[in-house]
This record gives C-alpha cells, structure tokens and sequence, in this order.
C-alpha cells in the first residue's frame, strides 16, 4: 500500500478525532501543532487532551458526529468500532485514519519536524514508525546544529 505524501490545508476546524486515550492523545498533540480548532469525541479524555485547546464532546461515539468533517482520526481501543467508523465515513466521502489498522487508512501521518513555515515530514507509509522517528530526529539534528542550512 502506498500512500501520496501531501500538504493539507487543516485550520478550518474540519478535523475530528474519535477516541480520548493514549494514542487519540499522540494524534492530538501533533494536530495541535498545526490548528488550533479540532474536536475530540470520546467517554474519556486523558489528562493531556484536555490541556489543549481542542473542542471535547464526552459521549459515546454515534454515526451522526462525522457530519461535516473533512478528516478523521480513528483512534478507540474497540478495534470493530474503528472498522464501522471508517466504513461510515468512507460512505460519507471523509477522509479517514484507522490508527490501529493502516489498512484501513485512506491517509497515514508522517514523523514531522516543524520550524517557522518549514515542514519535513518522513513516512514510511505507516509500516516503520520508529524508522521514520529515527530519520525525522536525524534531520532534526543537523538542523539545529547548523549541519544543514535552511535560511
């Protein structure tokens, strides 16, 4: 499976995650660094979900909550649920990321490194994430030590 490396445009709030544990929490944190007007869905949140400025909705997830969403992120412990939500949005022509299952992602998130307006994204189309990491922190590093120059 490969999958396009592209820029979207995500500050126009379009964007939901659907779980509040552990790894809905590592999605957000990313997000956040990008926009400032998500919304999370879930029975729980964790404690740092609920540091950042995202929009939360306590409730269990029901089909109606993907209406009017360009992007959602997938990210319950229930993995069947995360299999009927990606089938609804995909019947609803959202964007989705099953984040326990890339074989159900129609998009995968990359390792970013982000300074001012310049992003360096590596992805290894969700099959190596600690390769991505490793290369991501490399870049990072020169970088920041002046081995690569980006003025």
């Amino acid at each position: 499976m490969d999958f396009l490396p592209i820029n979207i445009r995500i500050s126009d709030g379009k964007v939901l995650i659907v779980g509040g544990g552990k790894v809905a929490t590592h999605k957000a944190k990313i997000l956040a660094r990008f926009m400032k007007h998500a919304v999370v869905i879930a029975e729980n949140f964790s404690e740092e979900i609920k540091e950042l400025s995202f929009k939360l909705i306590e409730k269990k997830y029901d089909s109606e909550d993907l209406k009017g969403y360009r992007l959602v992120f997938i990210c319950t412990d229930d993995h069947e649920l995360n299999h009927e939500i990606k089938r609804q949005a995909t019947e609803q022509g959202i964007l989705a990321s099953v984040c326990d299952d890339t074989s159900y992602c129609d998009f995968v998130s990359p390792a970013i490194y982000k300074k001012d307006n310049l992003t360096i994204a590596v992805g290894t189309d969700g099959k190596q994430v600690k390769r991505a990491i490793a290369v991501r922190n490399q870049i990072k590093e020169k970088i920041e030590d002046g081995r690569i120059q980006i003025d």
